[in-house]
């Protein structure tokens, strides 16, 4: 097996701010930093207040990674909207559908609920990476 793209340093800087902007967000508003339901909650927002930042925390995040590029480059990992195969339209709506039975994403289970020592969120993220790695398997 050959490593492709090993980013050990980028990785680690990237596991540092996330740890450090879950726990900003949990201090400053007492929410959990889960990404599906920040994203399901905008779209059931009925005060501006609750639009504007969580409309606010979704447009960092894209926007983050367009600062990343911009400072990195692309390398082999850049993908156009000409490549885009349908099958990663249907995979969107399964882990769409997915984090909506499962109450939430890799991101509330896996960064925010290990942390809080959640016995739900551990066995979520071991269910997460189990099918990750059964998926890498025959796909890959």
């Amino acid at each position: 097996m050959q490593i492709v793209n090993f980013t050990p340093v980028d990785s680690l800087i990237g596991g540092v701010l996330i740890g450090l902007a879950t726990t900003l967000f949990l201090a400053t508003t007492g929410r959990i930093c889960g990404i599906s339901g920040i994203a399901k909650s905008l779209m059931r927002s009925e005060k501006i207040e609750g639009f504007m930042w969580r409309g606010l925390f979704i447009l960092g995040l894209i926007i983050g990674g367009f600062i990343y590029i911009q400072i990195k480059g692309t390398g082999n990992t850049a993908v156009g909207f000409h490549d885009l195969d349908p099958k990663l339209f249907i995979s969107a709506i399964l882990v769409g559908v997915g984090t909506a039975y499962g109450r939430g994403c890799t991101s509330g289970h896996g960064i925010c609920g290990i942390a809080r020592r959640s016995g739900r969120s551990i066995v979520a993220t071991c269910i997460f990476m189990f099918t990750a790695m059964v998926t890498v398997y025959f796909v890959g």
